[in-house]
């Protein structure tokens, strides 16, 4: 049976997980999710997930939203011994750390600052662009004396953090003042497989969105 994946292009979410399919070879079914013309309000689309956001993964059955769930599910099932995810316990607790850093902090504070700018044609505000700043400062710290934010493999951390992190070109948050940052994001750039594709192409979509969006 094929792994259906409801997704949007231009989404950092959306991106981590398709990263996350490259790097186990795997072929995902790619269903578009028009969120302007409603498609994730539909019934059909509500049934899958109630919370109607994207990504959802349909797989055997089972269907699962939040990126990060999804990808660490596709680790498990598909990509045993990859060492994306590794079953040892500290390794696991430390990758998991930086996932829920991602969501809860990194991520969560990004969107907080830019997205009532893009879509809600708000000011920005100092005070939230300081604690982004904050965390990239985290993030940074995190890779002292490291090649990647887990350790010195690639993890599922580093492909949903740089599909938040990339996403800050589309803003005027400058991340690449951070030496340690700037070594690692050039570092998956050229070692996370398949980067262009899953993930440039669609940061490209999102920086023309954004575009869009502020010319209003």
């Amino acid at each position: 049976m094929p792994i259906d994946l409801y997704y949007v292009p231009g989404s950092a979410p959306c991106r981590a997980v398709l990263l996350t399919a490259k790097a186990l070879n795997l072929n995902l079914n790619l269903k578009l999710v028009d969120l302007h013309h409603g498609d994730h309000l539909k019934p059909e689309y509500i049934k899958l997930n109630p919370q109607h956001t994207v990504p959802t993964l349909v797989d055997d059955g089972l269907s699962i939203w939040e990126s990060r769930a999804i990808m660490t599910y596709l680790v498990n099932k598909y990509g045993k011994g990859s060492g994306l995810y590794p079953e040892e316990p500290k390794a696991r607790a430390l990758i998991d750390q930086r996932l829920y850093f991602d969501i809860g902090t990194l991520y969560a504070r990004f969107a907080d600052y830019f997205y009532p700018q893009v879509f809600g044609g708000a000011p920005a505000d100092a005070d939230k662009k300081a604690k982004i700043e904050d965390a990239l400062q985290l993030l940074n710290t995190f890779l002292d004396g490291q090649k990647y934010v887990a350790g010195p493999n690639l993890t599922v951390a580093d492909l949903t953090i740089i599909a938040s992190v990339s996403s800050f070109e589309a803003s005027d948050i400058d991340f690449k003042k951070f030496p340690n940052i700037k070594r690692w994001y050039e570092t998956v750039k050229s070692t996370a497989p398949g980067y262009q594709e899953a993930n440039e192409k669609g940061l490209d979509a999102f920086k023309g969105l954004v575009n869009s969006m502020l010319k209003k």
